[in-house]
């Protein structure tokens, strides 16, 4: 390994979501990318079986994105969005639009899906004070949730890994449960779905008149292990929060555009939120572009004279930038000339069936999926669902061993996270699991 570059990632860095510790143990650094495929600064070649954390579309080195780029490059890098706006983020907020749910009409930018969270969060609250209930101030968030990094986002997150430790700086919210079908008593869809539903409706029939909004991630719930929800969850929450008058704040950072087969993984449903976060695969995993989606009525609340301090006071210094919304357009523009959501559609199936060997493996629990969005959850029994200690880190372990045998992916505690880029085709699902059931036979030592 090239040390004079692992010497001064180990001197100068401090990676994310990463106890560093382990990273000096065991030291990555990637160089290149082409396709669906990463090359490290020795040479070594690795599948993106994480898309480079869940954001990848065509692979990487697409020619129609760099040119776009380059084009863009060629008129202006950046300039501001505060007070006016630019040619490729007006155009982007138009193609954005026609894509949505149709209730949706207005595009916020902003950078990543965390400040996409955010800003929904505070139009939400402010929303409420605007047209004369101010009282409408809680949020109500889901166990396991996840939705970002900063402050409001961890606020109305629920994963005690990521989060216990901000307790002190976070805002208080209702948080009610989310079917964790594999985890639960009775491991039926419907009666899971149907007790969480009714808990979230009791919560609502008694405090609906403080609450403002509910946040939930779209059809998966994906930092806390890949947890699909059962059909008509969604929908139900939808219905619950029409009905007592709270807004419904939708997550799709990680679901939209394309990644569970839809273009946007509420279309599954026919869910028209109130609120929508949008980012990672919206660049096609170039750029840091993001969006929050608003209703009409919302903008409206919004819209006045100046000295009625209704403005949303809030922004970014690269908000629409030039440069990401250029690229954004191009990868738009390629999912509709190369189909990619109806692509994502069909080869879901054949990584549906790829998935029957895997689930054989005798510590391979569950297996959960949505499009190219599945996890692959690691028991110690596969009869009583017991888990590995949290000390053997197996997920960790089997990572590592992919890493080894030429593919590239996070775990999700003992929870395997694979999310291919959607160009990937037959053949590299096929490699690409079968990496993964070599690793998991390797590690849990139970190989067939």
């Amino acid at each position: 390994m090239n040390q004079s570059f692992v010497e001064k990632s180990k001197q100068y860095l401090w990676l994310p979501f990463t106890q560093m510790k382990d990273y000096d143990e065991n030291p990555l650094i990637i160089e290149s990318g082409q396709g669906i495929k990463l090359k490290d600064i020795d040479g070594r070649v690795y599948y993106d079986g994480f898309s480079s954390v869940w954001l990848n579309v065509h692979g990487h080195r697409k020619k129609e994105l760099d040119e776009a780029i380059k084009k863009q490059l060629g008129k202006i890098a950046h300039s501001t969005l505060l007070g006016m706006t630019n040619v490729p983020a007006t155009e982007l907020a138009e193609v954005l639009i026609k894509i949505t749910p149709e209730n949706l009409t207005r595009v916020f930018y902003s950078d990543s899906g965390a400040t996409a969270m955010e800003i929904a969060l505070k139009m939400a609250f402010q929303y409420w004070k605007n047209i004369g209930k101010p009282e409408k101030q809680k949020f109500i968030s889901m166990k396991n949730g996840y939705h970002g990094d900063t402050i409001g986002a961890v606020s109305v997150g629920a994963i005690e890994l990521f989060h216990h430790v901000y307790g002190p700086l976070m805002f208080e919210s209702f948080k009610v449960n989310v079917p964790y079908v594999y985890r639960s008593k009775s491991g039926n869809p419907d009666e899971c779905r149907d007790e969480c539903l009714a808990e979230l409706e009791r919560l609502l029939s008694e405090r609906h008149d403080e609450i403002a909004a509910l946040s939930v991630e779209s059809m998966v719930q994906g930092a806390s292990g890949m947890i699909v929800m059962p059909e008509g969850y969604l929908a139900g929450v939808r219905e619950l929060c029409t009905k007592y008058d709270v807004l419904m704040i939708v997550d799709e950072v990680a679901t939209g555009f394309g990644r569970t087969g839809k273009m946007f993984a509420c279309e599954h449903e026919r869910v028209q939120p109130d609120l929508m976060a949008a980012g990672k695969a919206i660049t096609g995993g170039y750029l840091p572009i993001a969006v929050t989606f608003a209703t009409e009525e919302i903008y409206e609340a919004f819209y006045d004279d100046y000295n009625k301090l209704k403005t949303f006071f809030h922004g970014h210094s690269y908000t629409g930038n030039q440069l990401g919304c250029a690229v954004a357009l191009e990868n738009l523009r390629l999912f509709e000339s190369e189909k990619i959501v109806a692509q994502v559609a069909e080869k879901s199936k054949i990584l549906e069936s790829l998935f029957h060997d895997l689930a054989a493996l005798p510590h391979v629990g569950d297996i959960r999926q949505l499009g190219f969005m599945s996890g692959i959850e690691l028991v110690q029994s596969k009869e009583t669902r017991q888990p590995y200690p949290p000390e053997e880190r197996i997920g960790y372990r089997v990572s590592l061993k992919m890493r080894e045998l030429g593919m590239l992916t996070r775990p999700l505690g003992d929870v395997v996270a694979f999310l291919p880029p959607l160009a990937s085709t037959a053949d590299d699902l096929r490699a690409m699991v079968s990496i993964m059931k070599e690793a998991i036979q390797e590690v849990t030592g139970r190989a067939y």
